[in-house]
Formats: C-alpha cells, sequence, structure tokens
C-alpha cells in the first residue's frame, strides 16, 4: 500500500501550522476546517481498497455509523455499465453539488468539473475493484492529493477527493439502497427511512450522543443487545 504522499503532507510544516497555529484565527471564518481529525490517515484507507483486499472483485462498503434494515444483496447484481463506484447521489438540494465540496475559483478545477455536476455519498458504495486495478484509480487519487498539498482545491475530509478520483466513474444507485442525513438533518422524510436499505446516521448528532437527534435514535436502538457488556461499560441504556 502507498501512502508517502499522506505522511508527507500530513508532517509537512505548513499542514502542522494549518491545523495547530495560534495565528490563523480570521484566515478561515468556519472552524470545522481546522478540525484535527482531518489528519488522521484512516480516513484515507478507502482509497486503497483493491490493494487492501487483492483477491476481491467486487465489495460493498460500509461507514460504521450505518444502520443496514434490509437485505444488500441485490447490489451485488446491478450493472454498473463499467463504472467502478457505484453510490446514492445527493443533489436533491443545490449545496450537494460539486461546487460544495470544490473550489472551481482554481483554474485547475474549473477545467476539470462541472461545479453544478451531482455529488455522491461514501457509506453505502459499490466498489468495482477489478475495474479499479485496471484504470489504476488510485494512482488518480494520488495526483490529486500532491496537486492539493496547499489545500487550495478543497479544504478537508475524503468526500471531495473522492468526488474528483471516480468523477464521471460514478454509477448513481437508487435512493432506496441508502437514506442519509440523520445525524444533522431532523427534517428527514420517515417514508424514506422505512423503505431503506441502509441509513446513515451522518453528521455530529450520533445515536448513542447525548445531542443525537431524538426522533431517529430508535432505529439504530432497536437493534442493540443491551445485555453486552461493551455497550454496559459505554454506558448506552435503552
Amino acid at each position: 500500500m502507498t501512502t508517502t504522499i499522506q505522511y508527507k503532507q500530513l508532517g509537512s510544516q505548513s499542514m502542522i501550522d494549518y491545523y495547530f497555529g495560534t495565528n490563523h484565527a480570521n484566515s478561515d471564518s468556519n472552524l470545522k476546517y481546522r478540525n484535527p481529525k482531518y489528519l488522521s490517515i484512516l480516513n484515507h484507507l478507502c482509497f486503497y481498497l483493491p490493494e487492501i483486499y487483492p483477491k476481491l472483485e467486487k465489495m460493498v462498503f460500509l461507514d460504521d455509523d450505518i444502520v443496514v434494515k434490509k437485505d444488500l444483496t441485490g447490489l451485488w447484481s446491478i450493472n454498473m455499465k463499467g463504472k467502478i463506484n457505484g453510490a446514492v447521489e445527493t443533489c436533491g438540494e443545490n449545496f450537494h453539488c460539486y461546487d460544495r465540496y470544490l473550489n472551481f475559483s482554481n483554474p485547475i478545477i474549473a477545467k476539470s468539473f462541472d461545479p453544478h455536476a451531482c455529488g455522491w455519498a461514501f457509506g453505502m458504495n459499490v466498489f468495482d475493484l477489478a475495474e479499479w486495478r485496471q484504470q489504476n484509480i488510485t494512482q488518480v487519487y494520488h495526483l490529486w492529493q500532491k496537486l492539493n498539498e496547499d489545500r487550495s482545491l478543497w479544504k478537508l475530509g475524503t468526500l471531495p477527493p473522492g468526488l474528483i478520483t471516480f468523477w464521471n466513474k460514478t454509477f448513481p444507485l437508487s435512493r432506496s439502497w441508502h437514506v442519509l442525513g440523520l445525524g444533522y438533518n431532523p427534517h428527514v422524510n420517515s417514508r424514506d427511512i422505512e423503505r431503506a436499505a441502509v441509513i446513515h446516521y451522518n453528521g455530529n448528532m450520533k445515536p448513542w450522543l447525548e445531542i443525537g437527534l431524538p426522533k431517529f435514535r430508535s432505529y439504530w436502538s432497536k437493534y442493540l443487545d443491551y445485555d453486552q457488556s461493551f455497550l454496559q461499560e459505554c454506558n448506552i441504556n435503552p
């Protein structure tokens, strides 16, 4: 597995100053851009799946803040038409288009992508690992990470480089496979939740936290075994 680029970036003085410096209070109005969690190399392991699982040709990727409510077997029979990433698009609202995540004032971004293209979500993805290897997609990821060493193309997280890496290589799945927003959006439609195969508590309001949205907590808690010692140690109660 090749992580040299990541380690070089994370250890650079400019990156350390960006996340931990004391003289940047007025440089970014949104403090989430300063969250050191984005320095974790583990967040980027999803871009190395073909190397982590060299014998697999296809896989379903699931985040750790999702609940699987229905059988996912049907995902294996979907014809992704040569695409590498199967994902649910998130452009039902304008702020989930590409210009939400990428800096289109930068000419490299502006000439390469459509600002109005639909974004999509990590959390429940179907990856064609054989095609990924064939097209050397991880190298595409490395190229863009190198171009973004000064963070001028995007600021944080794994979704922006994901949108770039899988540009024109993502097959849109039916929204019934994956419903998002239960960790930040109190207006997620209950009917969509009921019919979904996977529900995703993306956002800060996780159901196991006190700040979790009460109306969505039961969709998670109904599957818990409260007699499990781990849950008891974490003080998670019915």
